[in-house]
Formats: structure tokens, sequence, C-alpha cells
């Protein structure tokens, strides 16, 4: 490599440790044109309640098990938001839904407002509408109407008949809520009729002409998968599945600090014991590798925080695990380097050749390391093995930037044929001619 792009290279390398640690820490130095966004923590770390319903599917049609649980998630996932919860987890496993809220210390509020029955309405205009609307008043511009869930028979996912492929949702009223429909298209003509569920509205739709038959249409600009869940949404608001609480666990605030501080620790550690090692072992190579895993580790915190990841203890094991998956590419180079050393190359054929034969070996141990990763989290049904397989996929994939690029990059930049003699011995023992 020519040693103005390795310059280059390094230069860009450290604006991206600088700006990757202070989204990380945005406190160090204080600047403000970094966000400061705090990591996310899971129900072990951060204490909290995990729940366990079982729904009762016994008036539904197998075939339609997976959409009511589907649309039963839904509901209780906009329930647990609207109380309060940051990235509530909901899951649906057969007939059981588990709920797990974070940083939530009164369980049986959370129980409550769960297990209340999803309401579905129809709001009309009120008469002051434009002028709310217009002056951006914090006010609901809409106002109930006697058009409830209690008259809704289905909703189902249709397509406009004059294009063929835009998607739609089909509603059926029963014979009252049919008549009620009807009264209020006829008075709202040209105006906005609200569909809202628990409270929260899903759909705004204009009103073009009177709807007798107790049919009607939502259209819009719906994918069909848009309109597959709000379908599935407004039957679950009109039908709403029996549940049952079978299990609840509860995770203290102090429990959860001893379980973040232990596993903080356990990090911290681990980080050492591979410093440690690759100094010792490699001497240079490992110094410049342990700069590489500074910046592997500072990239890693800030996706943490960008996508954002919810960290537990198995997600934080993950991390730890892949530390040392991301000096594993750099153990495999630089033994590489060594037999070529062994050989009498000179430094810079000697770490071309380090590279390029190690190369194959990282790239299938890698990927293998990946694979097993993606399936972890694809049939995983437990949100414990799915955050460690996401995090560890992650390091995998991160630690093969770092190893190739940017440790690369450092050797490169260190190497010079003046110094042949240093080299031998700054690139590790046994560095030497045979």
């Amino acid at each position: 490599m020519k040693k103005n792009k390795i310059y280059i290279a390094i230069a860009v390398i450290f604006i991206l440790a600088f700006i990757s640690g202070n989204l990380d820490y945005p406190q160090f130095l204080n600047l403000k044109y970094f966000p400061q966004k705090d990591f996310k923590l899971g129900l072990d770390l951060q204490g909290g309640i995990h729940l366990i319903y079982e729904a009762d599917l016994s008036n539904i049609a197998e075939e339609d098990h997976e959409s009511s649980m589907q649309g039963l998630r839904d509901v209780i996932e906009r329930r647990v938001d609207f109380f309060g919860v940051a990235e509530p987890v909901v899951q649906v496993q057969n007939q059981r839904l588990i709920v797990e809220l974070a940083g939530v210390l009164d369980s049986n509020q959370a129980i409550k407002m769960i297990g209340q029955t999803p309401f579905l309405e129809f709001r009309e205009p009120k008469e002051n509408y434009q002028e709310i609307i217009e002056q951006n008043k914090e006010e609901d511009p809409f106002q109930p109407t006697p058009l409830t869930g209690q008259y809704l028979k289905k909703a189902e996912l249709g397509f406009d008949q004059t294009t063929g492929y835009q998607a739609l949702v089909s509603l059926q009223f029963n014979d009252e809520g049919a008549k009620i429909f009807e009264e209020l298209t006829e008075r709202n003509l040209g105006k906005p009729l609200a569909i809202y569920i628990d409270g929260a509205p899903i759909s705004i739709p204009t009103v073009q002409d009177k709807i007798s038959g107790g049919k009607a249409q939502i259209t819009g600009t719906f994918t069909v998968e848009e309109a597959k869940t709000l379908a599935r949404n407004l039957n679950a608001g009109a039908l709403p599945l029996p549940i049952t609480l079978i299990s609840q666990q509860s995770v203290g605030p102090t429990l959860g600090k001893v379980s973040l501080d232990k596993s903080l620790k356990a990090g911290i550690f681990g980080f050492l014991a591979v410093v440690l090692f690759m100094v010792v072992f490699y001497r240079l190579p490992g110094l410049l590798a342990v700069v590489a895993l500074g910046v592997y580790t500072a990239i890693m915190l800030v996706l943490f925080k960008l996508i954002p990841v919810t960290l537990t203890a198995a997600g934080i094991a993950g991390f730890i695990l892949s530390i040392g998956m991301a000096v594993d590419a750099n153990i495999l180079i630089f033994e590489r380097m060594k037999e070529e050393f062994r050989k009498g190359g000179n430094v810079d054929g000697v770490m071309r050749e380090g590279f390029s034969r190690a190369w194959s070996s990282i790239r299938d141990s890698n990927f293998s390391s990946i694979i097993t990763a993606v399936i972890l989290f694809w049939f995983s049904n437990t949100s414990i093995v799915k955050g460690f397989a996401l995090i560890f996929g992650m390091g995998v994939l991160v630690s093969m930037f770092t190893a190739i690029t940017v440790t690369r990059t450092f050797l490169f930049a260190v190497s010079h044929k003046r110094h042949e003699g240093a080299a031998r011995f700054l690139f590790g023992s046994g560095m030497t001619n045979s």
C-alpha cells in the first residue's frame, strides 16, 4: 500500500472511532452536536415484569388462529405503548402471549391495562374541526359516535376492482350497525370519519358517498401487508380474544442493577484478558490489533444505540464472545506472517502474504459463525436467544471489517524496509530466519 493512501485510511479510521466514541459516551467531551441516547436495557438488567397470557381460541376457526393471535398481539402492544413502556417485548408462542415490560414496577396496573377489552369506535369531526387542524391545537378534532366495534361483523383484505392490485380493507356491519353507519356517512359527506382502537386513530378515511347495506371500504395508499394489519386490528378490536394470565414474574431494579454491574465487569475482564494475550504473544502486531479492537468496540456500542439493540445478560455474553472472535482473524493472520518470516521474507512481503493466505480461513470461519447466528435468531422463540444471536452476528460482521481493514492499515503504516531487524523482533517471538 502506498503511504499516502495508508495515511488517508488511518485518518478515516480515527474519525470513525472519534465519532463512534462520542456517540457511545457524549459526556466525555460534552460536544453539543452529538446526541445523547441511552443504551436500551432489557428486563433482566433494568428490572420490570414478565407476563404470560393464554388465549381462548375455542370459538375461532383453526385456520384463523395465527391471524387472531397476531391481532391480539397488536392490540396488547398498543396498550403497553400507551402505558409508557419504551420498546416493549410482545411475542406470540402458539396460544400464548409473552409480554416483557422493562422498567415497569407497578405490575398490578400493567396487568389491569393489558387485560382490558379492546375498544373499537368510529368518530366524526367536531364542528370546529378545521379550526383545530389549522391552529394545530392539542385537542382531538374528532368526537365519538354510537358506531363501535360491537356492530362490526368482520374486516377483510380486498383489492380495488378498477386497478386490480391496490390493497384496501372491506368492512361489514350487522343490521343495526349498517343503519348507524348509513346515518354517519350521510351527514359527513366529504368529511373524514376516523376509526379508533383503544383511543388511538388507526385510519382516517374521507366519506365519498352515503353508504347503505352495511358494507364499506377503507382505501388509501396501503401496501398489502399494511391492509392485512389494519384488517387484523379491526377484527381484534371488534372480536377480542379472551386471555388469562397464567404466569407473572417481577425483577426488581436492585436485582437488575446487580446483573448489569456483573455483566459490565465480565466484559471489562474479558477485554483485558484478550489485550494481555495479544500483546504478550504477538508484540507490535498484537498491540495494533488491540487498537483495532478498541475501534471495533466503539462501533459495536454505537450500533447498539442506533439500531437500537435491547441489551440483556445473554446479549452482553454474545458481545463478550464476539470480542474473542474479533481477534481470532488477527491471530490467523499473525501466525501466517510468522511462517513467512521464517522463510526469510521482507516485512512488506510477509504482511501481504500473511493477509492473503489467511483470508480463506477467516472467511470460512466467520461465515459459518454468521450462519449459526442467523439460524438461532430465525428459529428461536425466546427474546433471550434472539438477542444473543443478533449481537453475536453483528460482532462477527464488524470484526471482519476491523481485522481485514483496520489492523491491516495499521501494520502497513508502521512497516519500513530500513527497520527489518527491529521488525523481526517486534512482530513476535519466533519470527527469525530458520
